[in-house]
């Protein structure tokens, strides 16, 4: 009752914040409940018996969740143009995920991988459907404490190297602007992009990730 006490806390000061320019602190809370609830979204649908409470709790009400519907449609369009590419992330990346250790080094190059070559919302919702992937993995071989480690990842990721950016934009909610447009030629266009960009770090990362010589 305790855990759930202080999600609903944590909920109402996510909540408070898209009433006025974002902290970066803030701004790294609501990436941290997005990719909570994107996990949880991946695991339902997985059909992964998950039991953490503070996961199972939905995003709350209003623009946050708005956001988070928004991010999980995207990903499922992300996922859906190459069904097999955010799945078995661990296996693609041919890591063991037993140390905490190589789940946050690998899950960390590989988000900076994504943006090497700048920030667009298409890598943002590339990064989380290799965090949930990634997450699937964890819980499907017995490591469910790996998902805690996957979202601190995620948002000490987005501290270090988003939150300017998302800043600028006036936070999260802007991008609720990428499905605006209903043209799906348009919207296949940054997803599609996000996807070979994924392809490509990949394999970088494979190679990143070898011990030494």
């Amino acid at each position: 009752m305790e855990v759930l006490r202080r999600s609903s806390v944590f909920a109402a000061e996510v909540m408070e914040v898209f009433d006025r320019s974002p902290t970066d602190k803030e701004l790294v809370s609501q990436a941290k409940a997005l990719c909570r609830d994107y996990i949880n979204s991946r695991l339902v649908q997985a059909g992964v018996s998950w039991s953490k409470p503070e996961y199972n709790a939905p995003v709350p009400g209003g623009k946050l969740a708005e956001v988070s519907t928004i991010l999980l449609r995207l990903g499922d369009e992300l996922e859906y143009i190459r069904p097999n590419v955010y799945r078995n992330i661990a296996r693609q990346l041919n890591i063991s995920l037993h140390s905490e250790t190589v789940v946050s080094d690998a899950f960390l190059a590989v988000a900076a991988q994504i943006f090497t070559a700048g920030i667009t919302w298409g890598k943002v919702v590339s990064l989380y459907a290799v965090a949930a992937g990634l997450a699937v993995d964890c819980v499907r071989h017995a490591q469910p404490a790996m998902v805690h480690t996957i979202v601190d990842c995620l948002g000490e990721f987005v501290r270090k190297t988003l939150v300017t950016w998302l800043k600028r934009r006036g936070g999260w909610a802007d991008i609720t602007k990428c499905v605006v447009n209903t043209d799906p030629s348009l919207r296949s266009h940054w997803l599609v992009a996000a996807v070979c960009s994924f392809g490509h770090f990949l394999k970088a990362i494979f190679f990143i990730l070898l011990p030494e010589r």
